[in-house]
């Protein structure tokens, strides 16, 4: 089960590459991750030409350095050491994934701090890239659908890439993954060689457009939801403030996401003043809690300054719940 199939994946890669593929990433406990290839929005009526495509999965991204398995953030994901045992000795960027619908359930498992091995027999870690190295994506897609075939593991699987004939295909495809409960699209570009950052050699496709922002601030609800939360105040990385109100289930409202976290949030299109139209609550990102943790004290800090009436405490950070400023 474990050490066939991994000296085979050593072997394999090292054959495929040509031993071209360094590892970027430090092996060390400590070490912080390099920057991650991150992608944007892709418009509406993209001709698909010059670009593999495949599903957008709703996991959780996960970096493997050929010994460990670390979140985006860089905490080490406390897998079970019979699932990374099968995980090739090269670096892998992928997702943490149990199936369509499941991300929630997903979510609490993989944030555990002991494993529960029941559970993560039914987790896969599909691998979408190869970091570094020389190869153009079509290259580096290939080798690793290559190596999964050879290594036959249940536990890690190379995202299928395809070309798409064109605009209208593109379409059919997206629908047909929205209809089956999936997110959307990827597109990276064929001939891409491994950058990193965002990047428009990725882009998503989907129904609607979602981004990342970090909590700064909880607005007490009214009415039906006095003593609850009411929106999230959020600030993006270009640091725009504005307000998350719709998206959050009664149990999200009473234990909102915590000042400092990074949260996912959906809207469609932009104002004129650069401000998400329609923005609504995702999800907590489960992938960045190592950064967040860091940055809780300065949201906090920048919380009091924006807010500085109370009226109700958030139960699960503590902190009094501001009333917005914006």
């Amino acid at each position: 089960m474990g050490p066939d199939r991994t000296s085979m994946g050593r072997r394999d890669a090292l054959a495929l590459l040509g031993g071209a593929l360094a590892l970027p990433f430090s092996v060390g406990a400590g070490a912080a991750l390099p920057p991650l290839l991150l992608a944007h929005e892709a418009a509406d009526h993209i001709d698909p030409a010059g670009w593999l495509v495949s599903e957008k999965l709703d996991g959780v991204r996960a970096l493997w350095d050929g010994v460990r398995l670390r979140f985006r953030g860089g905490g080490a994901v406390a897998a079970p050491a019979w699932f990374t045992r099968q995980l090739p000795s090269i670096a892998l960027d992928g997702e943490l994934w149990i199936g369509r619908g499941r991300f929630d359930e997903l979510s609490g498992l993989v944030r555990r701090a002991s494993p529960d091995d029941a559970a993560w027999q039914q987790v896969r870690y599909m691998v979408f890239e190869m970091p570094g190295g020389p190869l153009r994506f079509h290259e580096r897609a290939a080798a690793l659908s290559d190596l999964d075939r050879r290594a036959g593991s249940p536990r890690w699987q190379a995202v299928p890439q395809s070309t798409v004939p064109g605009r209208d295909a593109l379409r059919r495809r997206l629908e047909d993954v929205v209809r089956g409960g999936g997110e959307g699209l990827m597109l990276h570009r064929s001939d891409a060689v491994y950058v990193t950052g965002r990047s428009r050699v990725l882009l998503k496709l989907k129904p609607m457009q979602d981004a990342d922002a970090v909590v700064v601030g909880h607005a007490p609800g009214r009415g039906r939801l006095a003593g609850r939360l009411g929106a999230l105040q959020v600030r993006t990385d270009a640091g725009l403030v504005f307000q998350i109100g719709t998206g959050f289930s009664d149990a999200q409202r009473d234990t909102p996401p915590p000042l400092g976290s990074t949260v996912t949030f959906t809207y469609r299109g932009l104002t004129p003043q650069g401000v998400p139209r329609f923005a609504s609550f995702l999800r907590l990102r489960p992938d960045a809690w190592a950064s967040d943790r860091q940055s809780t004290s300065e949201a906090k800090s920048a919380s009091r300054e924006r807010s500085p009436r109370a009226s109700v405490t958030c139960p699960l950070c503590g902190q009094p719940l501001k009333r917005s400023t914006a």
